[in-house]
């Protein structure tokens, strides 16, 4: 039985019910124990997704984020070989998001040095935890233009990642070793606190001035 997290979203909870009832009767009988996501909203389809699609598309990172903080040992248990000899991206911020005021990682580590104790064959680089979507979209983050900051023990790893981000246009910095993952995911998560109340845009947040 393979365990996987699961969202009903506004449409199976509420108005097309059988779209849950039978996916939950169906599941068990392919190998699947489903786990509900609880602390997640809506998606945004519809209305939110016309009037804000940057919000649309934060209200979506969100879910999936909180998806994978729930599943991350399963994922990588499971398919955890076919990762080795890649470079994988950590693009998460571990945000607790029942309090949207811790991360879920011990004190002094982070979600991408857990990844690679788990991925040991692979070769981790953290990066793009600290710019929203629509900076990357848009190239600017207010009047500066956006810059994408990367972690990782692997130099080659890092240039490789660099060079594909910088052929689309947004400039990068090697923010040194695996081990400033840390610092990241902190930057990462005081720019979403302060994006969730409002403090800042979520088109907005930090940049670099060089």
């Amino acid at each position: 039985m393979r365990t996987v997290a699961y969202y009903k979203g506004c449409l199976a909870s509420l108005s097309a019910k059988e779209l849950d009832t039978s996916t939950q009767a169906l599941a068990p009988k392919v190998g699947l124990e489903l786990i509900e996501l609880e602390a997640v909203t809506c998606c945004g389809a519809g209305d939110i997704h016309e009037a804000e699609p940057d919000y649309y598309l934060h209200l979506n990172a969100r879910i999936l984020a909180y998806a994978e903080d729930t599943g991350v040992d399963s994922i990588l248990t499971a398919y955890g070989d076919q990762f080795d000899g890649k470079i994988v991206v950590d693009i998460t911020n571990p945000l607790n998001f029942d309090t949207f005021d811790s991360l879920t990682v011990p004190v002094g580590s982070s979600a991408a040095a857990e990844i690679q104790a788990r991925l040991p064959e692979s070769t981790v680089v953290k990066a793009f935890n600290t710019t929203f979507a629509g900076t990357l979209v848009g190239k600017q983050v207010g009047n500066q233009s956006t810059t994408v900051l990367i972690a990782g023990d692997d130099t080659s790893a890092k240039q490789t990642l660099a060079a594909a981000i910088e052929a689309g246009g947004i400039s990068t910095i090697d923010a040194g070793s695996l081990s400033r993952a840390h610092e990241l995911e902190a930057l990462g998560f005081l720019q979403l606190t302060l994006a969730a109340g409002e403090q800042i845009s979520w088109t907005g947040g930090f940049a670099v001035t060089r």
